[in-house]
């Protein structure tokens, strides 16, 4: 029984897969405007932070008695890749980060159990303490961040119109969530006179009590009547700051005014909370984040819209700023990638429309829009937005996808030359290309199956790449199989029944035209006469470049063991070489924002924080080149970039984001930051970065020195930071924690103190709210509550120096000053304490100072850390961090998937080749394109990261789909009865071509977005200090990496051969000899007069058989000059194949 042939039944069916066409391409066009577009794909942050207070502890006490059990208890959990704390007085923080390879879906149900593991242990935790609270939503990216400012305006003001503004901004059809950034509390500030009050005999307690029952909200019940119930209202809460200062005290049979013995005001926390700052203002922070599924681009326009119009409603001196524009970003990254891929999709066309012809090509070029819009249709049902990886994927797949065209529209386009109609050539390629190219798309598609299943968070970044490609390579195979046969037979021309055109038609009369012009100027003949309808076959594989690629064959054969064995040399070579390949896994990014991190003295105030940020303002107001910038002082900015590097809250700690104009302008500003402006501030660290591609990794060399007794593992941590020091390459080495705090101890005199009737409890109570001040009410505002704060008079807050004659009122009413009850001592503890799964470590970080890269780096110190090691204690550890370990990380998941990998690609091979021997020679071809990848990435220095793994990895698919089908080529000469050798080397001739044509579309498709990669980084390297950059350094190598990984050797031999044939063409053309086939031959055999003059200038053929016929006398000879040489037999033997025919004759 025959096989099904889909390309017959196409050819069958016409107008059912004209509709399908139709429809497809109507279907694809919709998908592709309704496709979710953003700058990152989905993607969860698998970090929980648990926060417990605990007012008054030290950092060593929090340590061990909170931040201590709550570890115990999420570790617990077993299901985390790490578990990082730090403890500070008064506040422990548990950073969960869960297992890499643990799926999203899962992530859900191990925070429940966080929370119900931690509940468990919250009655065993000290008293007093408050918490823990919960919070895993860290994966939210506020693309589009707004900031209002308003110089003058009451702050109350302020806040009011930011939350209209969000109201507004809730109702946009896309935002999923709207937050407030930099929110003050308000406060009602009370300050005590101390010595009034202790004058006037007035307990502080009692001022507290009083306000407490006077703002009171009490239930005064109601009166149930026959009729309708009537409620009682008390009245007496305050309304006004006023009512607060006029409140009458009772007390020694006196009554006296709150003001007159305090200051009343209404203000702020104090100490302030983390604040943002917008161009030298403070401002109020609007961050807006897109919904699930949500379209950035029609978010943006409607943002857009409201910006505008809520603008206009501000009063006057009310502004509302742009500060972060994810959509722009986003569009100028669709933008260009579409750019890119419309390039790449002409330049592909050219290379098709050159190699094949015009209407060959053009049956390729109307295949590429066509599977496009099928990719986009099924990427729309299966949810897939676009994003940089799905575009990056769609830009590799296309120089994938035009693979099957060609291998289709060629074989159909051959076969059409010898002779064959369109329906026996469309039913010939099906039956013998279908499904070996369909085996080598599947293993193809296979070969990303190892990003497809990585266990990590790099997995899930990047899975849709495997999604992409193979959704691409599957729609062209039926594209290849079903509409090409169709496009073929309305395109292609057909040699077998040739046709003269109409008379009349335009067709007639242009050809018409060029006979006339041929015959004027015959010695262009060649050029202008149009192409002979005599309906000979003719061979292509006749022509003189392919009589020497056989002979090249056939010499390669009888030397095979000299070309295996330098074939194996050279891949052996190539793997020990590959461990002098640099290796980087993730570039930087091209958005212009720089982050600029200021990182004080652990324990300074958030005054002195904000005061050095304000510095670095007035520096920034000076320079050009920037848009704007704004400052997240005591906290980090909001993650407005998915793989930004998120800091938490901490009142030694600014960061700016500096949005530069232009790349160029972003790398000027680096510099300038870097070299000028960090040296004027010694006091601290100042790092200055760009944005990060991939996970975040922070500082890129980074050793953890892990123990049981802090100070053992900081002596540790020092020594590393010595040898890291040592290194020319690093800079800005410090340590995570290091710096001790101040602090005042209190030695209470108990004796003394309990005289006086005050405990320790009391005395603590007292400074407490003397220095940081208490609740005491509730002021409320409509639908804001502002606390009633009292505390001490400025005097008794601000100098330190005066605190031991602060007065401490005594149980009899009276006070004594502080220093008659305790001695003041001045001593340091740590601020802050840092566990790694319950053990203290602390983290020696650098950044790297020129081009070399963080594993370059790491390798050179590490070595140097080998007696460090030897000599630890028991029980410590010294690791690698940073880079080196995310990238180690990410690779380890997606090698992982190397055995599935495996394991698909023999079964499909054995599948379709049914012998272990034919498997196995297609297997071994997959990893001989490391050679050219490890020559190619040694001699430029480029990076073995991420993206030149994809160009490897499509390299290898695209090694191994050519040669499956070649493999399977040889195999059906066999069982048609050829001898082994001459079989081997007809398939090969056969299939040269288009693996030629579909490395050299895969190629050009490729390099476009390599120049794109190499354009963005001349317009950054102006700056002659900028090209001694890592991160510049990588992005060029990631430029030259989707060239010269993705299949070097192929693209090499593919310029050469064209570079001979035309070098030959042309040689003949001034010769005066016809290239065989041409225009200019044909009329030499119809007997024009100045044509067969040039074609008697003919070289003899150099074979002795072929010479004895001197001109072609049928058309089966047309391009092989041997048919007088042929026996019977011969030609009974190789009748098949003209090539065989002329390899037959051959002595």
């Amino acid at each position: 029984m025959r096989r099904f042939n889909v390309s017959a039944w196409a050819l069958h069916n016409r107008g059912l897969v004209l509709y399908f066409m139709v429809a497809l391409a109507v279907i694809g066009t919709w998908s592709y405007l309704r496709l979710g577009q953003s700058e990152d794909p989905p993607f969860t942050f698998k970090a929980m932070v648990v926060r417990t207070l605990w007012p008054g502890a030290t950092a060593e006490e929090v340590s061990q008695q909170v931040t201590e059990r709550v570890e115990k208890a999420v570790m617990n959990t077993g299901r985390y890749e790490f578990v990082r704390s730090y403890s500070r007085p008064g506040e422990s923080q548990v950073i969960l980060m869960a297992r890499d390879s643990m799926p999203s879906r899962e992530v859900p149900e191990l925070w429940y159990q966080v929370r119900k593991k931690v509940g468990d242990i919250r009655a065993t935790l000290p008293a007093g303490t408050v918490g823990p609270f919960f919070n895993d939503e860290f994966g939210d990216t506020f693309g589009n961040i707004y900031a209002l400012t308003g110089p003058g305006f009451d702050y109350a003001l302020l806040k009011d119109y930011a939350d209209r503004i969000q109201l507004e901004l809730q109702r946009v059809a896309d935002v999923g969530k709207v937050e407030l950034l930099g929110l003050q509390d308000e406060k009602v500030w009370i300050e005590i006179d101390n010595v009034k009050l202790a004058t006037l005999g007035i307990p502080l307690q009692q001022v507290q009590q009083a306000l407490e029952g006077q703002n009171a909200v009490v239930p005064a019940g109601f009166f149930e009547t026959a009729s309708e119930r009537v409620q009682l209202r008390v009245d007496g809460p305050f309304r006004s700051v006023e009512q607060i200062r006029a409140f009458p005290i009772r007390a020694g049979g006196r009554t006296i005014r709150l003001g007159d013995v305090a200051r009343v005001e209404r203000g702020f926390a104090d100490p302030a909370a983390p604040r943002m700052r917008f161009m030298d203002q403070d401002a109020i922070g609007i961050a807006v984040a897109m919904k699930e599924g949500g379209h950035i681009l029609r978010l943006g326009d409607e943002l857009e819209a409201r910006f505008a119009y809520l603008q206009g409603q501000l009063p006057a001196g009310m502004e509302l700023h742009k500060v972060s524009d994810q959509p722009e970003a986003v569009r100028e990254s669709v933008g260009e990638f579409v750019r890119v891929l419309a390039e790449a999709v002409t330049i592909v066309l050219l290379v098709s429309f050159f190699s094949l012809g015009f209407r060959t090509g053009l049956v390729v070029a109307i295949s590429i829009p066509l599977v496009l819009a099928m990719t986009f249709a099924v990427m729309y049902a299966l949810g897939i937005g676009l994003h940089k990886i799905s575009l990056g994927a769609l830009v590799l797949a296309l120089g994938l996808l035009v693979d099957d065209a060609i291998i289709a529209v060629e074989m159909m386009a051959i076969k059409m030359e010898q002779g064959f109609d369109r329906l026996r050539a469309a039913s010939f390629a099906w039956e013998s290309t279908a499904f070996p190219m369909l085996t080598g798309t599947l293993i193809t598609a296979a070969g990303f199956l190892p990003i497809a299943t990585a266990a990590s968070s790099t997995g899930e970044y990047t899975r849709s790449l495997f999604q992409v490609v193979t959704i691409a390579l599957l729609v062209s195979w039926v594209a290849a199989v079903l509409f090409i046969p169709w496009l073929g037979d309305r395109i292609l021309p057909d040699r077998a029944h040739p046709r003269l055109p109409a008379p009349g038609s335009f067709a007639a009369r242009r050809r018409a035209w060029r006979e006339r012009l041929a015959d004027r100027w015959p010695q262009f003949a060649f050029a202008l006469a149009p192409a002979p309808l005599d309906g000979h076959h003719q061979d292509p594989y006749q022509r003189p470049f392919y009589q020497r690629f056989r002979r090249l064959l056939d010499a390669c054969l009888r030397r095979r063991w000299w070309v295996i064995g330098a074939t194996v040399g050279l891949f052996v070579l190539s793997i020990l070489m590959f461990r002098f390949v640099p290796q980087q896994f993730f570039p930087d990014s091209t958005r212009p924002e720089l982050m600029v991190d200021m990182e004080l003295a652990e324990g300074v105030s958030l005054r002195a924080t904000e005061a050095q940020a304000r510095r670095l303002e007035a520096l920034l107001r000076e320079r050009e080149g920037i848009r704007n910038y704004v400052a997240y002082v005591g906290t980090g900015s909001p993650r407005f970039y998915l793989p930004l590097d998120q800091q938490l809250p901490a009142t030694n700690f600014a960061q700016f984001v500096v949005l530069a104009r232009d790349l160029h302008a972003r790398e000027e500003l680096r510099n300038w930051l870097l070299h000028e402006v960090a040296p004027r501030f010694p006091e601290l660290q100042m790092r200055v970065t760009r944005l990060e591609n991939g996970p975040p990794v922070g500082y890129p060399v980074q050793f953890r020195v892990t123990g049981e007794h802090i100070e053992q593992v900081r002596a540790i941590a020092r020594r590393v930071a010595e040898q890291v020091r040592a290194n020319p390459h690093t800079t800005h080495v410090n340590l995570d924690w290091d710096e001790p705090s101040k602090v005042v101890r209190l030695e209470v005199d108990q004796d003394r103190a309990r005289a006086l009737g005050i405990s320790s409890a009391q005395l603590a109570q007292f400074l407490g709210a003397q220095l940081s001040g208490y609740t005491a009410s509730t002021y409320r505002e409509g639908n804001e509550l502002v606390g009633i704060m009292l505390r001490g008079g400025v005097a008794d807050r601000d100098q330190l120096e005066m605190l031991g004659s602060l007065a401490v009122p005594t149980g009899d009413g009276g006070s004594v000053p502080l220093a008659q009850v305790a001695r003041l001592r001045h001593a340091f503890e740590d601020g802050i304490i840092w566990h790694r799964d319950r053990l203290p470590t602390i983290t020696v970080r650098a950044d790297i100072g020129d081009t070399l890269l963080p594993a370059a780096v790491t390798a050179q110190i590490d070595p140097a850390l080998d007696p460090i090691r030897a000599s630890l204690p028991p029980g410590y550890l010294l690791q690698v961090g940073g880079a080196v370990e995310d990238s180690a990380r990410g690779q380890n998941s997606i090698k992982a998937g190397m055995p599935l990998f495996l394991v698909v690609v023999a079964t499909l091979l054995m599948l379709q080749l049914r012998s272990f021997s034919r498997a196995a020679m297609v297997l071994v071809t997959a990893p001989l394109g490391i050679i050219g990848a490890t020559l190619f990435l040694l001699i430029f220095r480029v990076p073995f990261g991420f993206v030149a793994m994809l160009g490897t990895i499509a390299l290898a698919g695209m090694i191994m789909r050519n040669s499956v089908i070649l493999v399977d080529q040889i195999d059906q000469d066999i069982q048609a009865g050829h001898d082994r050798w001459h079989a081997i080397i007809d398939a090969t001739v056969r299939r040269f071509r288009p693996i030629v044509l579909t490395a050299l579309a895969a190629e050009s498709g490729m390099m476009d977005v390599a120049r794109q990669l190499q354009g963005r980084l001349e317009n950054v390297s102006k700056d002659p200090d900028a090209l001694n950059t890592q991160e510049q350094a990588a992005l060029l190598h990631a430029a030259n990496a989707l060239i010269r990984a993705s299949g070097p050797i192929s693209i090499t031999a593919t310029a050469r051969s064209s570079v001979r044939t035309i070098a030959r063409s042309v040689l003949r053309r001034r010769a005066g000899r016809p290239t065989p086939g041409s225009p200019i031959a044909a009329r030499a055999r119809r007997g024009w007069p100045r044509a067969a003059a040039t074609a008697s200038k003919m070289r003899p053929c150099r074979w002795p058989a072929w010479s004895s016929s001197k001109a072609p006398t049928s058309a089966a000879s047309t391009s092989c000059r041997c048919a007088a040489a042929r026996s019977a037999a011969a030609t009974a033997a190789w009748s098949s194949s003209p090539i065989r025919r002329c390899r037959a004759s051959t002595p």
